[in-house]
């Protein structure tokens, strides 16, 4: 499939351009997962104009966070050997093996930390990218919210994040959020669900042929407007599966009662009567008429077509 292109995200990057051209500048993005921050940091990198002299690019380890994560992945990408920074404080910024235990007060290492930024933009313009704030380390939560105060840095200070309450450390990275929106200048920038139209426009550029709106707003429904869902849905499904999401969208609606939505969520999973009446503690008997109920309701011919037409419906998650 073709990667797809930007869409309902041109006002973001018309903000990130203006952005590029009054530094020092702040933008940051933030939305749920899935929405489209990384693809939007790579599509404005790819426009600035001119082309960022250097660009400082870091994340978070995920499985083995130590101090200075974002730090230490800008570094692994950079020649340090010329930097004005003491080896032993750079080793340990950059998280080399088998380097000594920390002899520097936090807040030294804070300065020395914010000088080799400094020292790795010279004179720029430069970009630094912080992907998914919210699960960086406390010491690279401050030291991005240093960068973002850091006087005449000739840089464009690009940060995305989820909402505070998923991030590692909710409290602090809530702190450092409001520390980064509040900064002189910041542009802040949140990236919600994709539009009916949106959703058209892309689906249009996968399938190279117009989509009815009916089929659009079908599959909007489906994935809640969120790009990544909508880029899995367009790498399972072709267009005539597409238009059977609209079809079965203008279907009358079936009225079931809360007990048959839980029978069929254990069709949907697989379930045998015996199963399903063990598990929501029914008799099979009981079972037996519910799933005779949910067949004539949904016109179903067996209990496969009816998990089916409850899939196609979104009655119970995939």
């Amino acid at each position: 499939m073709m990667p797809l292109p930007m869409v309902g995200r041109t006002e973001e990057l018309t903000e990130i351009s203006y952005a590029w051209s009054i530094l020092p500048a702040t933008v940051l993005v933030t939305g749920g997962a899935g929405c489209g921050k990384s693809l939007l940091m790579s599509a404005a990198l790819d426009s600035l104009a001119p082309a960022p002299a250097t660009v400082l690019s870091g994340g978070a380890r995920l499985h083995s966070p130590a101090p200075y994560d974002w730090l230490a992945s800008v570094l692994s990408t950079h020649p340090v050997d010329e930097l004005p920074v003491p080896s032993d404080a750079l080793a340990w910024l950059a998280q080399h093996p088998g380097t000594p235990a920390r002899r520097y007060a936090p807040a030294a290492l804070l300065r020395l930390a914010v000088r080799t930024v400094y020292s790795l933009i010279g004179d720029g313009p430069a970009v630094i990218v912080v992907e998914d704030l919210h699960a960086l380390d406390p010491a690279s939560l401050n030291l991005v919210a240093e960068l973002a105060a850091a006087p005449e840095l000739p840089a464009l200070l690009l940060v995305t994040s989820r909402p505070a309450d998923e991030a590692t450390t909710p409290w602090l990275a809530a702190r450092t959020l409001a520390r980064l929106a509040g900064a002189p200048g910041t542009i802040r920038q949140h990236l919600g669900p994709l539009r009916t139209r949106e959703i058209a426009d892309l689906l249009a550029h996968a399938s190279g042929v117009r989509v009815p709106a009916a089929v659009a707003d079908a599959v909007r429904r489906r994935t809640a407007g969120n790009p990544y869902r909508l880029t899995e849905l367009l790498v399972s499904a072709d267009v005539a599966e597409l238009a059977a999401l609209a079809d079965a969208s203008v279907r009358p609606q079936v009225e079931l009662t809360a007990r048959e939505r839980e029978v069929l969520a254990c069709l949907v999973a697989g379930m045998s009567n015996q199963q399903v009446a063990s598990t929501l503690g029914i008799s099979v008997r009981t079972v037996t008429v519910h799933v005779s109920n949910l067949l004539r309701k949904t016109s179903s011919a067996s209990r496969t077509e009816a998990a089916l037409w409850a899939v196609r419906h979104d009655l119970v998650p995939l």
